[in-house]
């Protein structure tokens, strides 16, 4: 079934608690989701700390899309396209580096950081200097960042990144309070996972509270982690819609309960002496709150996962192909707490990491069998009689529930019907 030319059909196929299999299966879909999601809304490519100093680039991507992420000599930060505007040939095949231009190997034409066509070969063959305008690199149109997160969008007009992150503005500011410098860093490197499965098989998954006790049972076994007990329904923690399909696991009122500074990371105050006494004397009577809350697990909609001590950053490629690039957050001025944070990542979904391996092997899953006639339909129904408004006015639900899913899917629904602009 394709949808492609009838927006209204959406309708038919995203029903409360309940979706098509056809939206994973499609690739008239997922043509129309590039244009719809990826090439018109907000979606999060780079942090500004990857590109520290002047001249520094980096090799980003939206979507399918190759990006270069430049911060010029005067620190503005720009995203380029890889794409040489010549004959199409990418401009940078290194992951990152520093230059002040960027060279095309095919025929040599020259671009400053800033996208500026800047020269080619035997220029007499163009006419001289004056065909240069027009000729730049294309870019991404809008840049904006939040908390050093660098946001891009080829729409012309649009809602601002504020308006775009709404109440998930709060999961940046969370994220933030954990460094006594007030700065995360993304300089641990990044690790690729590519997985045969649709990307939103990965998106709904980021947030899902059902799947952890009985597809991490191991690991949470191995290591003795109490992180299996946070997703039942005896748990105070809660799944919520923070709107614009954006969502939440909420783990602080099981760690509120607690009330153990660090409990959040397994473990205690006394075995992090450093990083506690700076986090103390940077922030005063609020480091305890911030030391027993810890980090966010928020999926920012589209493709950035905030997962407490790791960044996931979705990127599709096909309909049936997805990566996922992660990192182990890191937090100026706490090299006790960084250290550990690069650890546990690698153990979690590094190379040989327990966790990463759990997901992707039920990403495949879904996919091989959502390709199936029967039944058509999957189900996204739990919790629906017990969902709640909180005091903020977003809808909530046991830390089990389908909250997130019906959310991002109620989002997705407006986006894929709406007129283009």
């Amino acid at each position: 079934m394709s949808v492609i030319d009838s927006p209204s059909r959406y309708a038919e196929l995203i029903q409360p608690g309940r979706v098509h299999g056809s939206l994973y299966t499609d690739p008239a879909i997922f043509a129309e989701e590039l244009e719809r999601i990826w090439y018109s809304g907000w979606v999060y490519v780079g942090h500004e700390s990857e590109v520290a100093q002047p001249n520094d680039y980096v090799v980003k991507n939206i979507g399918p899309q190759s990006v270069i992420m430049t911060r010029d000599k005067s620190g503005q930060v720009h995203l380029l396209l890889n794409r040489c505007s010549h004959r199409a040939n990418l401009v940078c095949d290194a992951e990152r580096g520093n230059s002040s231009a960027l060279r095309c190997q095919y025929h040599g034409w020259t671009f400053a950081n800033d996208g500026t066509l800047l020269g080619y070969p035997f220029m007499q063959g163009y006419g001289g200097k004056a065909a240069k305008q027009g000729l730049g690199l294309g870019r991404v149109t809008r840049v904006e960042s939040y908390r050093g997160f660098v946001f891009g969008s080829f729409a012309t007009d649009g809602p601002s990144l504020r308006e775009h992150l709404g109440a998930a503005t709060d999961a940046f500011d969370r994220l933030t309070m954990l460094s006594p410098e007030g700065e995360v860093k993304i300089t641990a490197g990044w690790l690729r996972h590519k997985v045969k499965a649709n990307w939103k098989m990965v998106l709904e998954n980021e947030t899902d509270g059902y799947h952890p006790q009985f597809v991490h049972s191991s690991i949470f076994e191995v290591a003795q982690s109490g992180i299996g007990a946070l997703y039942s329904d005896k748990s105070a923690a809660v799944s919520r819609d923070l709107g614009n399909g954006h969502t939440e696991n909420d783990l602080r009122p099981e760690f509120r309960k607690l009330g153990v500074p660090l409990g959040w990371f397994g473990t205690t105050a006394e075995r992090m002496p450093d990083y506690v006494a700076s986090m103390r004397q940077a922030h005063g009577e609020k480091a305890e709150e911030i030391l027993v809350d810890g980090s966010p697990h928020v999926m920012v909609f589209p493709n950035l996962f905030i997962a407490e001590i790791q960044l996931f950053v979705i990127q599709p490629l096909a309909v049936d192909e997805t990566v996922q690039h992660v990192t182990a957050l890191q937090f100026a001025g706490a090299p006790q707490l960084n250290e550990r944070m690069l650890r546990q990542t690698i153990g979690s979904v590094g190379p040989a990491g327990f966790l990463l391996a759990d997901d992707s092997e039920m990403y495949e899953r879904n996919q091989r069998g959502v390709r199936a006639r029967q039944p058509e339909w999957l189900t996204l129904s739990r919790g629906m009689h017990r969902e709640r408004v909180d005091e903020d006015g977003h809808t909530i639900g046991y830390a089990t529930d389908e909250v997130p899913q019906r959310a991002i899917w109620a989002h997705y629904l407006r986006l894929m019907s709406e007129t283009p602009r």
